[in-house]
């Protein structure tokens, strides 16, 4: 979430200054490298908190710490799986890893 913040900070001061820069017909290219450069300048400079917590949000995503995220397919075949088992209540499963079956 904190990333998510920290992008959209920087995109409500990125499309203003694009705009600006525009109307100024500097250019598209140089519309779009000036405004960039200055809200990186402006979001570095004045917020380094809410840059801080989005480094940390990201640092702890990619740390192998964070609980993995679920793709769509995976979440309506364990749904799938969970209606199954319900209608079903005489079928067990084992999950039990490293045991043979005999």
């Amino acid at each position: 979430m904190a990333f998510l913040k920290y992008s959209l900070i920087r995109l409500a001061i990125f499309l203003p200054l694009f705009v600006l820069f525009l109307i100024l017909q500097v250019g598209a290219l140089m519309a779009v490298i000036c405004a960039a450069l200055i809200a990186f300048a402006v979001s570095y400079l004045f917020f380094q908190k809410q840059r801080d917590a989005a480094t940390a949000a990201l640092q702890y995503r990619f740390s192998g710490k964070a609980k993995p995220l679920r793709s769509a397919g995976e979440v309506q075949d364990a749904n799938a799986e969970d209606a199954l088992l319900d209608a079903n209540p005489d079928i067990t499963i084992n999950n039990a890893k490293g045991k043979k079956s005999a």
